[in-house]
């Protein structure tokens, strides 16, 4: 199934959704499935005012990640203006069963690798301040490493 986010930044924070689900938590862009008769920039803006209580202006798309025939991922630059973000909830799930669990501005530091690597999925580095950070890293080799993978 499609489905569509929003890429919401002030400086060098992005707009971040934390979920918890079957014992496990993640951070992840404010977004969700495509319904049927909604184009993706409209599910984009919707899935944000459920979830973050603001309403967007689409920018720009970012990206578009196709992991399957029917399974495509949407991603847009969005401007909020100076509303400030408090948490909402999914309309799937009722009372306790809300996976929606927290809303923040974040840095990227604060953020897991494994969450940060869809970050770029979803075109960060072509926004704002993002891809000049990147060019700022440096040459230093920082992936996780997997004791199983050494000496290979």
């Amino acid at each position: 199934m499609s489905r569509a986010q929003v890429i919401v930044h002030r400086g060098c924070e992005v707009l971040m959704v934390k979920h918890r689900q079957g014992g496990a938590e993640w951070w992840c862009l404010p977004g969700g499935a495509i319904l049927d008769g909604e184009s993706p920039a409209e599910d984009a803006l919707r899935e944000l005012a459920e979830e973050c209580h603001v309403v967007g202006r689409v920018v720009r798309p970012t990206s578009v990640v196709t992991y399957g025939p029917d399974d495509r991922h949407y991603t847009f630059l969005v401007d909020i203006g100076d509303q400030e973000p408090r948490l909402g909830r999914d309309p799937e799930y009722e009372g306790d069963r809300q996976v929606l669990v927290d809303v923040r501005w974040m840095r990227l530091d604060q953020l897991s690798e494994r969450d940060r690597a869809f970050l770029w999925t979803a075109g960060l580095l072509g926004v704002g301040p993002f891809g000049e950070m990147v060019l700022g890293w440096g040459d230093a080799v920082s992936y996780p490493a997997d004791p199983a993978d050494q000496g290979r």
